[in-house]
């Protein structure tokens, strides 16, 4: 974009605002202000931009072309899953969200309004009474953010150094994982130490686990429902281990699984974490997802938590209740460089719909989503290993996903998800890339949305496909 391209959606591109910006601060050019990036990095001359379209209702034509062509999980039917799936969001969700006080260029955070405190308290405990916890934060950017800052936690907890992960997490929060304890701890950064899965039950190897559980072990991590959506049925032996050798016992736990699964508090788990885009958020290119972390009440695990944390308390009017920041000092909002891991702008926003769902749907409504995904996975299960040469890879019980094994057809996962879109159907997730121990399998899912017909198209898909040499 060169100076004198004038575009009215973009803030500020008019030269005469431009130049009137620069002298105010000092600086000649807009390249300027970028002095600190190396000429290496700069891209030489400028950008081969389209002319811009001035209109707005031309704007939106454009894009609407544009989009257009997408195929999309609304015109296809969708079995992907693989830690962000298709879940429904209820219409109350969206317009609570798209208020005015909370949609804002800022995270909807609380700092010209502090009635957003309320509204922050309220996730918090419903979120905390899900998980049987007692602390939440805000929520932090997704899941595995979640998760490293969890494993950092358990490091300033006890003092140790190194941590257990199964083989089969997800891998997408196995790389930001492995980034951020590099790059948070440094030089005394956490030692990683995968933990192998059950090849026939797609669990956590019990006796590899116990063989490389020691007094050095700061946490033990595990997923449940893990990434292959197998429940951990051992997960009060595994949290059991955890305390007998001194070690944190984390869970990451689907919160739509928790009306039907048991929660992580009540088989030892000391900190709990996941993702929330389950529980009220859309599906967004990326976008719609948020972590959280919870413990139990106890200031050695409250003390370590990096987010902030709404409270609320008696005011000097009688009846009258107050909602504030509480613990400020733990922060780096406090302690600036000396903060124990940085926190900037959280997903604050998602506070709003998670909490709006959780009151809708209540106890009884959580068990009735939790059925209703249970048994529309198990159905799609059954229909997929109808198909000759097609089977279910593990024999534990799952929840939501599960592993088809394609290595009996002939084709790759690849080449069958290429053939189904023929039938308007987004296939599951190839694992060959991440589990080529496994060879051509698929990771599929299935949630309250996925409806009896899809599933039965996508048998009869399946069967047409393989059948084909």
């Amino acid at each position: 974009m060169t100076k004198k391209t004038v575009f009215p959606y973009i803030p500020n591109s008019v030269p005469e605002i431009q130049k009137e910006m620069l002298d105010y601060v000092g600086a000649k050019d807009v390249m300027d202000l970028y002095e600190e990036i190396p000429e290496s990095l700069r891209y030489a001359g400028d950008l081969k931009l389209p002319d811009p379209i001035r209109d707005e209702a031309g704007i939106k034509r454009h894009m609407e072309r544009i989009l257009a062509k997408n195929a999309n999980c609304i015109t296809y039917d969708n079995f992907k899953g693989a830690g962000c799936a298709q879940h429904y969001v209820p219409a109350v969700c969206d317009e609570i969200t798209s208020r005015g006080e909370l949609l804002t260029c800022y995270g909807a955070e609380t700092w010209a309004d502090h009635g957003k405190y309320q509204i922050f308290f309220e996730y918090q405990s419903l979120m905390a009474e899900l998980l049987e916890m007692d602390f939440l934060t805000v929520p932090c950017h997704c899941g595995g953010q979640a998760t490293a800052t969890a494993l950092c936690m358990s490091n300033r907890i006890n003092g140790r150094k190194k941590v257990l992960l199964p083989k089969n997490m997800t891998p997408q929060n196995l790389c930001l994982v492995r980034n951020y304890l590099h790059s948070v701890q440094k030089e005394s950064a956490l030692e990683i130490i995968m933990v192998d899965y059950d090849s026939a039950t797609g669990q956590v190897d019990m006796k590899d686990l116990k063989e490389k559980l020691d007094q050095d072990v700061a946490a033990v991590f595990i997923e449940n429902p893990n990434y292959l959506g197998i429940i951990e049925s051992n997960g009060d032996e595994i949290g059991r281990l955890a305390k007998e050798n001194g070690a944190e016992f984390i869970v990451y736990a689907d919160p739509i699984s928790l009306g039907v699964m048991e929660a992580p508090a009540n088989y030892g788990a000391t900190i709990a974490v996941g993702e929330l885009h389950s529980v009220g958020l859309h599906l967004q290119c990326g976008g719609g997802q948020g972590g959280y972390i919870a413990s139990l009440d106890d200031m050695k695990y409250i003390q370590e938590f990096k987010e902030l944390v709404d409270g609320v308390t008696d005011t000097v009017v009688p009846g009258e209740v107050g909602y504030t920041v509480v613990l400020a000092e733990r922060t780096h909002y406090a302690m600036r460089e000396k903060g124990k891991e940085f926190t900037g702008t959280q997903n604050n926003l998602w506070m709003a719909p998670v909490a709006v769902y959780l009151s809708l749907m209540g106890p009884q409504g959580m068990e009735e989503v939790g059925n209703t995904i249970m048994t529309n996975s198990k159905y799609a299960a059954k229909k997929i290993a109808s198909v000759p040469g097609l089977s279910i890879k593990f024999a534990a019980p799952f929840f939501k996903e599960f592993v088809v094994d394609f290595n009996r057809t002939g084709k790759t996962v690849a080449e069958i998800n290429k053939e189904l879109l023929s039938y308007e159907i987004f296939g599951g997730v190839d694992l060959s890339e991440d589990f080529p121990e496994m060879g051509q399998c698929a990771l599929y899912c299935a949630t309250e949305l996925t409806t009896k017909s899809a599933m039965d198209r996508l048998a009869i898909a399946l069967e047409e496909i393989t059948a084909r040499r």
